[in-house]
């Protein structure tokens, strides 16, 4: 190659750096309250929304057992990974928000980091890049569900807790919610298998073993969702009527946390009021 080719080869290239658009800074791990990761990088979250605890009525023992948990974690103590399993819209995903918050305080000794549930074979390098950083963090993975397909993400997720060949960072503790205990797909126990189908099972179920922390919420009664509504309205100073809101859970056909809350959102809206 000529001398002249090689300073056009060079010029070409200073060109496309001057055009190519600048990498994007790393998230900063010490300033935000909460971080996304989808796989490839952190996005900082300006404000963790979640209720006080004190609002979320009617799961006061598993209240209080997350957030026991979670401020042991954020003052440097040793904490447990959790699952937070059971019926939908009864404040699993609420209460892991709102125990980080809660456990932040001012000093925000600790963050929330919610990992995409498509990007678990990545964590062992978001584990990584967490370990560099002298501040506490939860990694929060919402709503799983394993099946046949996404037993590559299963295993990820079980090194990740225990036995991995990369120890797990001190600093990183690890949030589950699903719906269903085993973490499996409802067919999963009826599938059809010539050697073994209660393999399969086992399986989802080891997953599950792994986590210190198994926290049930169970369905909702109607004195807890009565409880609900109660704290809720008195919270932020709303009239409500007892029938008023049963009729509303019946058109709904379900009674939980999270009718309660739309319950709330229709009071303010007929005062015509924003709730904040």
């Amino acid at each position: 190659m000529t001398g002249d080719q090689i300073e056009t080869l060079n010029r070409i290239a200073a060109a496309l750096e001057r055009i190519a658009p600048s990498a994007a800074p790393g998230a900063d791990l010490l300033a935000a309250p909460a971080y996304g990761w989808d796989g490839r990088a952190l996005s900082p979250i300006a404000e963790i929304v979640a209720p006080d605890l004190a609002l979320l009525q009617g799961i006061d023992r598993q209240r209080d057992t997350v957030a026991d948990n979670v401020a042991r974690h954020a003052a440097g103590a040793d904490a447990h990974d959790m699952l937070l399993w059971g019926s939908r819209g009864m404040g699993k995903s609420a209460l892991v928000r709102a125990s980080v918050k809660a456990a932040a305080g001012d000093a925000g000794h600790i963050a929330l980091v919610q990992a995409a549930g498509d990007a678990l074979n990545t964590l062992p390098a978001l584990m990584a890049r967490l370990a560099t950083v002298d501040r506490r963090f939860l990694l929060f993975i919402d709503d799983i569900g394993f099946g046949a397909a996404q037993d590559a993400e299963a295993r990820a997720l079980r090194s990740m807790l225990e036995g991995g060949v990369s120890p797990r960072p001190a600093n990183v503790r690890i949030a589950v919610t699903s719906n269903r205990r085993a973490i499996m797909e409802r067919h999963m126990a009826e599938q059809d298998d010539p050697v073994n189908p209660r393999d399969l099972v086992d399986d989802r179920l080891a997953l599950a073993d792994r986590f210190g922390l198994s926290v049930g919420f169970h369905n909702c009664t109607q004195d807890d969702y009565l409880a609900i509504i109660a704290g809720y309205a008195d919270h932020f100073g709303l009239e409500w009527d007892q029938a008023d809101a049963l009729e509303w859970s019946k058109r709904r056909g379900a009674r939980s946390g999270r009718v309660a809350r739309h319950y709330i959102t229709e009071l303010a809206g007929r005062a015509g009021r924003a709730l904040t």
